[in-house]
């Protein structure tokens, strides 16, 4: 297997009623290790740059092409996403570079002008076959702090996809970016409700997958509850970076002689590598990987 159409793989898990977890690259470590984690649950993958890492790394070319290296030499199905992007020309670079799903992130914009915008940035990503993610009603806490009071409404969702076009929405449900505890509690019975309202929204039978951002601050528990109630694509970074951080602490502690970064970012790609191996499984429904407890996981 190598780079894979982001749509197809969407609708299949939204048909199975499965998630797919989207994990965040930072660096060329973290993209080897999520791939070595999709390799080792056998399940597929979506890495995610966002437009934060691409500044960071001083452009999105340099972390692009190396993400899309990386994942073209995989053996499980890979889908590389621009995440988060606000900037709509860097949205522009990401499909010449060949990324096969993008995000456009006008969720600060009002809505008629988050609309309007999405809809040009659609027509463009799918003249070029690529897939788009939107968001509707900003999901809180990109400083950890919660947004309680934000909720995605069902109509609203609808007839923005209809007016945009989108492939996928993420939508605001009570998850919130960078939270470093496990502790949000989200709206099972409001993500029912936006499930039901993207059901064929084209005419064409075709469904709208709902994308959970802000989901390390999420419990396995609840997560699959998310899955079950209509959740797909499932965003994920905070909580695999704190285990790539601990993981380097532990081996620094350990030799404080260490002079060659490889060996001490490599224990820290390992660790990535197994929870979201973990993570992967988990979104997948697979029995073995569901916390214990009654058919939801929510114990008895």
């Amino acid at each position: 297997m190598t780079l894979v159409s982001a749509r197809e793989l969407m609708r299949a898990a939204s048909s199975a009623g499965t998630g797919i977890g989207a994990f965040n690259v930072i660096h060329l470590e973290t993209a080897e290790a999520l791939v070595a984690a999709s390799e080792r649950a056998q399940l597929p993958v979506i890495l995610q740059i966002s437009q934060n890492c691409a500044d960071y790394h001083g452009g999105l070319e340099p972390i692009g092409l190396a993400t899309l290296a990386v994942a073209r030499a995989a053996q499980t199905p890979v889908v590389v996403h621009l995440d988060h992007a606000e900037r709509p020309e860097l949205v522009d670079e990401a499909i010449g570079l060949g990324f096969g799903s993008v995000m456009f992130d006008g969720g600060r914009l009002d809505d008629d002008e988050n609309a309007a915008l999405t809809a040009e940035i659609t027509a463009r990503a799918h003249a070029a076959g690529v897939h788009v993610e939107a968001e509707l009603g900003e999901v809180g806490g990109k400083d950890g702090a919660h947004a309680p009071g934000v909720r995605t409404d069902p109509d609203e969702a609808r007839a923005f996809v209809a007016a945009t076009g989108v492939d996928a929405l993420a939508v605001a449900v009570g998850s919130s970016h960078a939270m470093r505890d496990r502790s949000a509690s989200l709206d099972i019975e409001l993500i029912g409700r936006l499930r039901a309202a993207l059901r064929d929204v084209d005419g064409a039978g075709n469904d709208v997958p709902l994308v959970l951002h802000g989901s390390s601050g999420v419990a396995d528990d609840v997560i699959v509850r998310a899955v079950r109630a209509g959740m797909t694509k499932i965003n994920v970074s905070t909580h695999l970076n704190g285990f790539f951080t601990r993981a380097i602490r532990a081996a620094l502690a350990l030799d404080e002689g260490l002079v060659d970064s490889r060996r001490y970012v490599a224990p820290g790609r390992d660790a990535v590598t197994a929870e979201a191996a973990r993570m992967l499984r988990l979104f997948a429904l697979d029995p073995d990987s569901l916390p214990p407890g009654g058919p939801d996981g929510k114990g008895e």
